[in-house]
């Protein structure tokens, strides 16, 4: 006869917090009193136990993981959490999560796009328009005195017509792809699988997107699978005017390949909100007018951070009402 699942001793449902010692909810957020106010909140890092006598002697009791940032979760881990049914991750990226590790065991995932989508998808469109209109190296060329001197400055190019292909149609993708669509672009795209209810054109794979495309947008997850995708073989079908923004994780591009061809000028140019090695850019790209950089901040808003406490609240409340959870990420 199987084991039957101990059952927990706590009168509110225990959430276990998995996080890096660096990564802390703010003792006095309202997020914080919020969860507290409605689960038992299992925080390792602030039991004066050893983690991992904490860890065993709570793994009996523990149905639900807050995965917190980059924390890694990984098979091994996971083994250590018997009872584990839901992960929630307060990210949108889950390069730190073994995601097939999960699914092999039933495990049920969810993550940050649903409350980041739109603040995102936001930065994307900017990065773009910037790289486009050249907003920010014609802010130098004003603050560095140079209109007096030159009078004129370069042509930038129009965002209206664009052939756009989105990598990665998830709800970000989408929120980006329902922005260009007001300026005029036109959209296509390229993901795991075709989406029926999708009436934009679908490309198998993404150097034949980037063939028909004037814009590269990524808005995909880094896995084993997508590593590097987005390489020298794609950039140069994208051609010598295409651009390529990236808001998704740095290593989807191979970034000493993208350093090549913007310096070689293979491309248009580039707006990066992520990189292969953060906190380090490639210096090369630091005096390159038609490459925009930001610090991975496009999901910097109150608003995202928010959405995203709202999101961790209602799927905790879901899971433990046997309710539907919100932004499950698919393993189709």
């Amino acid at each position: 006869m199987a084991d039957k699942e101990p059952q927990q001793p706590e009168e509110l449902p225990i959430v276990l917090v998995h996080r890096l010692p660096s990564f802390k909810i703010p003792s006095g957020s309202s997020f914080r009193d919020q969860l507290r106010s409605q689960f038992h909140m299992l925080d390792p890092h602030e039991s004066p136990e050893p983690y991992d006598s904490f860890l065993a002697r709570h793994a009996p009791f523990i149905r639900v993981l807050m995965a917190t940032g980059p924390s890694p979760v990984s098979a091994e881990f996971l083994e250590r959490l018997p009872f584990l049914e839901l992960i929630v991750a307060t990210s949108a990226g889950l390069n730190h999560i073994d995601l097939p590790a999960c699914w092999s065991r039933g495990i049920v995932v969810t993550n940050a796009s649903l409350a980041f989508a739109e603040d995102v998808a936001d930065c994307a469109v900017g990065l773009l328009i910037d790289v486009l209109r050249r907003i920010s190296a014609a802010d130098r060329f004003v603050r560095g005195r140079l209109w007096p001197v030159k009078e004129n400055y370069p042509l930038g190019f129009k965002l209206g017509g664009k052939r756009v292909g989105i990598v990665g149609l998830g709800s970000i993708g989408s929120e980006v792809a329902k922005r260009l669509l007001a300026f005029g672009c036109t959209i296509a795209y390229t993901s795991r699988n075709k989406k029926q209810s999708v009436s934009f054109p679908f490309y198998a794979n993404v150097r034949d997107l980037a063939a028909n495309s004037d814009v590269l947008v990524l808005c995909f997850a880094l896995t084993k699978e997508t590593y590097h995708m987005i390489n020298k073989d794609v950039m140069v079908a994208l051609g010598k005017d295409g651009v390529i923004i990236n808001v998704g994780r740095g290593s989807l591009i191979n970034e000493k390949e993208l350093v090549q061809c913007l310096v070689g000028g293979e491309m248009g140019g580039a707006g990066l909100d992520v990189y292969e090695n953060e906190p380090n850019v490639p210096k090369e790209l630091f005096g390159l007018d038609n490459v925009v950089l930001s610090p991975h901040c496009a999901v910097m808003t109150p608003e995202s951070f928010e959405a995203l406490d709202q999101l961790i609240v209602v799927n905790l409340k879901a899971f433990f009402s046997n309710k539907p959870l919100v932004s499950v990420v698919s393993n189709e």
